[in-house]
């Protein structure tokens, strides 16, 4: 309400949220302030977030260039790893509930024997347990790379570890599961009598401080260029993005609704699978959960609208001019 008490006193009559999931919700918020006062103001969104987590939109700003920085930590980390017998590089890469960028990365990098993310459990200890294939691709190749989101392994860690509460933005805080893992690897290799050499490489506040490379540049410029055109020509309560190559306005509530997560059922993480060789540590309980919940996306992205007044809404024009 005060956010929109400001619009009004100083005349403001376009009003555009550069965020990710929770900047969008902010926007959504503010626009039905807006709408219930009657306000000329058209409130719009655009899509920013290196996690790549903002649903129906192809991509997010930020993402390929977080993707091409995360290259430089696994590249140290794979040196690293190389220069001494037992070597493991270990990386740990941004991704709260979305493993986009520690996938993307590890495709990219070729260099990554395991790459463990938030939608995909995972264990350590037994027969196709994490320690296992670590031991297997050590004996194989004398070294080894894992990259780790960090939302991965949560329900892992948390039960031997007290709940962090919430951030400002409502957010999880989440437990450390890079230094977490890197202990349980010291541990579990020095209970076997194995000497080992961990590096744990952290870069997640190098990779959002980076500028964007060119083809983020591009991408925001278009990006920037739509928004206007959608606010100039009278559209409100609206995110713009590339939705299968074509740049679109899409209703705040379809945004934010549920957060865009890696399919690992689908080609994408096959390819992953083997590109790394690592065990998919899945039971059929985990894939058919998983597919059960592709399904509900894609019928929730392709049915009828969850919101059909809000969306009215949004689609028609108002008697005060504002589409």
């Amino acid at each position: 309400m005060k956010i929109v008490d400001s619009i009004q006193y100083r005349g403001i009559n376009q009003v555009y949220v550069i965020g990710g999931d929770g900047s969008q919700r902010g926007a959504g918020v503010i626009f039905e302030e807006v709408r219930k006062r009657g306000l000329k103001v058209a409130v719009a969104g655009i899509p920013k977030t290196i996690d790549n987590d903002i649903p129906v939109i192809d991509k997010s700003f930020g993402f390929d260039s977080a993707v091409e920085e995360a290259q430089r930590a696994i590249n140290a980390a794979h040196v690293e790893a190389g220069s001494a017998d037992n070597g493991i590089g270990l990386v740990k890469l941004m991704g709260r509930y979305s493993g986009f960028i520690a996938h993307y990365a590890t495709l990219a990098s070729r260099d990554v024997d395991c790459c463990l993310i938030p939608e995909s459990p995972f264990y350590l200890e037994g027969e196709g347990g994490l320690f296992k294939y670590i031991e297997k691709r050590l004996k194989e190749n004398g070294h080894m790379v894992i990259v780790v989101a960090e939302g991965a392994g949560q329900k892992l860690i948390a039960e031997n570890m007290k709940e962090m509460g919430q951030d400002a933005s409502g957010n999880a805080l989440l437990l450390d599961v890079g230094l977490w893992l890197s202990q349980k690897i010291n541990e579990h290799f020095k209970k076997n009598k194995t000497t080992i050499n961990l590096k744990y490489i952290d870069p997640t506040y190098m990779i959002r401080a980076i500028p964007s490379n060119a083809s983020d540049n591009v991408y925001c410029t278009l990006l920037a260029h739509s928004v206007v055109h959608g606010a100039m020509a009278g559209y409100t309560g609206f995110t713009v993005g590339q939705v299968n190559g074509r740049h679109c306005y899409i209703p705040f509530y379809r945004i934010t609704e549920k957060q865009n997560k890696v399919s690992i059922t689908d080609r994408m993480w096959a390819r992953l699978l083997s590109s790394t060789n690592q065990p998919s540590f899945l039971s059929k309980q985990d894939v058919d959960d998983a597919k059960v919940e592709d399904e509900r996306t894609a019928k929730l992205l392709d049915g009828s609208p969850s919101n059909p007044k809000v969306e009215d809404k949004v689609a028609s024009s108002n008697s005060n001019g504002v589409k």
